[in-house]
């Protein structure tokens, strides 16, 4: 669904490790202005971040970022709780779905899209143990054998 065509500010490789990802969602953020500035420069981080549901409304926790040098006064807490902006329909899918055993929903990548800040999440199921090495098992197959093409054609 979502695509992003700006610039990346963070992408959540752990997510993709440890979760099956089954539909993504573009959302907006709230943030206050030194966030934004703060975001121009680069310094997030979504690693250990998650995504709940409380009252209708949507919050991303445990999404940091840095306060901004210049910011003095006016800069937030690094790490506190930011509302994404949802459609209030989309939110109700949301809801359905996470009340299924195992579903969550995951931060996977935040950028910007033209001025605006967006934050793609999405709905995971975790993988168990198996899985990621069959991941891992697939990956260094095709590294290997994009390895042999390379030699054999430019070798």
């Amino acid at each position: 669904m979502a695509k992003s065509n700006g610039k990346l500010i963070a992408n959540n490789k752990k997510a993709y490790h440890d979760y099956f990802i089954l539909d993504t969602y573009e959302t907006g953020i709230s943030l206050a202005g030194t966030e934004v500035k703060s975001l121009r420069m680069g310094k997030c981080s979504i690693k250990e971040s998650f995504v709940r549901i409380e009252n209708g409304e949507v919050f991303i926790y445990g999404m940091h970022i840095s306060p901004y040098e210049k910011g003095n006064i006016f800069n937030k807490d690094p790490l506190r709780p930011r509302k994404l902006l949802l459609h209030k329909y989309e939110i109700n899918k949301l809801l359905g779905k996470t009340k299924e055993k195992g579903i969550a929903i995951v931060p996977l990548k935040v950028y910007f899209k033209g001025s605006l800040v967006k934050v793609e999440i999405g709905l995971a199921k975790g993988k168990k143990l198996y899985d990621k090495r069959q991941d891992i098992a697939k990956k260094d197959q095709q590294r290997e054998a994009s390895r042999d093409f390379k030699i054999r054609n430019f070798g």
